[in-house]
């Protein structure tokens, strides 16, 4: 193994998929929490953390946007995973047999068409993974878990329907975060760089932190906002941008970007994955 990648959820969970998608050489580490990757990637117990970002169709993974500034970790990589869900069941089960079907909150109703078509009850899991485990445990022939064709592979379990979501390309994107940063370009695709700042408290200041990227020509693929402090007056921006920090226009723009802001950090330079903007089959 070239080292071991932490990821939040059990063997078989979608960031399993994603850390043998992006590093299939590394040995996968699962954790309870986001907070538990952050702490073995910063403690060195890991080399890597593989961490869920945001989704296609629910927008950003609650939390995660805002422990990435105080994390002191550095974005190395990105990967698109394609959330297909399965139906699985025990060895020898039939979907005619399933009465219930065990998955988490965020994914129960994206089958809600099949699982009403076929008169199952879905029931919230804390885990996709976790869900398909139990079920490989408890044995019953009337209970099947949502998850993906790796749980069903590491638990042992029959696929008893592929693909049963009702939303076409739903697509979760992943960070891989580093203790180390790793600034270089790589490969001759495009890069990606992340960044977070807060506006000086300054008539239009975000207006006019954000003019230099327009006027240098900079493509910003994602801006979100958020509380910090606990107040409603300090306010932290996330940030995407296609370019490298070297790029001339890109060093322009973020020149620009700190006349205006009481703090610029920079979270990651990494490349572009191949799956950015291509739609999920």
């Amino acid at each position: 193994m070239a080292g071991r990648i932490a990821f939040q959820g059990e063997l078989g969970a979608y960031s399993h998929q994603a850390c043998r998608q992006s590093r299939p050489d590394f040995e996968p580490v699962p954790s309870t929490t986001f907070e538990e990757v952050v702490e073995k990637v910063a403690k060195g117990e890991v080399d890597l953390g593989m961490l869920a970002v945001e989704n296609s169709t629910y927008g950003r993974v609650a939390d995660v946007h805002s422990l990435l500034p105080r994390a002191g970790l550095h974005i190395v990589d990105e990967a698109f995973v394609r959330v297909h869900v399965n139906l699985l069941g025990v060895p020898g089960a039939t979907l005619a047999e399933v009465k219930e079907a065990y998955g988490h909150v965020v994914i129960l109703p994206q089958c809600a068409g099949f699982l009403k078509a076929h008169g199952i009850r879905g029931k919230v899991s804390s885990d996709n993974a976790r869900a398909a485990r139990e079920v490989a445990e408890a044995g019953d022939r009337s209970k099947a878990a949502l998850a993906s064709e790796l749980a069903a592979s590491i638990y042992g379990l029959d696929v008893l329907a592929r693909q049963i979501e009702d939303q076409a390309n739903n697509t979760t994107r992943f960070l891989v975060m580093s203790r180390n940063p790793d600034h270089s370009r790589r490969g001759a695709g495009m890069m990606i760089t992340t960044f977070t700042f807060r506006v000086r408290n300054i008539p239009a200041a975000l207006y006019k932190a954000m003019g230099g990227f327009a006027t240098n020509g900079v493509n910003m693929t994602k801006l979100e906002s958020y509380m910090v402090g606990g107040t409603f007056t300090a306010t932290e921006f996330y940030a995407d941008i296609e370019g490298h920090p070297e790029d001339p226009n890109v060093a322009l723009a973020l020149e620009e970007l700190r006349y205006f802001t009481s703090e610029v950090r920079i979270l990651g330079v990494y490349p572009a994955a191949r799956e950015r903007g291509q739609p999920q089959t």
